[in-house]
């Protein structure tokens, strides 16, 4: 370092460096930079543990909710029934478009049952990647507007 410039000129600074007694024996205790930076690391892999038994727990219930969606729509679509209606000889005829309700809920039910087919892919992007989260906030506001239509149904 030439002493006729400024260290503030060069950008060059010093850094003293005193020996602890630790060191001069001979085993050596860890510097206090190194435990930070271990404790840190752990923390985020417990976050992204938690995150990807999150992401799977999420996998999980849409694949029941698909199983369920579409077994709704299928057992309200095909259903036919044949009533009496005052008598045995005249029989009423009931089919799910019968009522604009019952056809509301057949294709609610089948574009969730759709939607959830077309969301896995997201919710495995949450497993295999935990730390994106703009993923994760799609999946929750498209799912927000999933349940308000086919929820929708029970309140009209």
């Amino acid at each position: 370092m030439n002493s006729g410039h400024s260290t503030k000129e060069h950008g060059d600074i010093p850094i003293p460096v005193t020996e602890s007694k630790s060191s001069k024996s001979t085993k050596a205790a860890p510097s206090p930079v190194v435990q930070k930076a271990t404790k840190k690391v752990a923390k985020l892999a417990l976050a992204s543990r938690w995150k990807k038994c999150l992401g799977i727990f999420d996998f999980i219930i849409r694949i029941c909710a698909i199983a369920a969606a579409l077994a709704a729509a299928t057992a309200m679509g095909t259903t036919s029934q044949q009533l009496p209606f005052f008598t045995q000889f005249f029989k009423f005829e009931a089919d799910f478009s019968d009522l604009p309700a019952f056809t509301f809920f057949v294709i609610a039910n089948a574009t969730a049952g759709a939607y959830l087919v077309l969301s896995l892919p997201f919710s495995i992007v949450c497993i295999v990647r935990p730390h994106i989260m703009k993923a994760r906030l799609m999946l929750l506001a498209f799912d927000t507007v999933r349940y308000t239509i086919v929820f929708f149904f029970f309140y009209t």
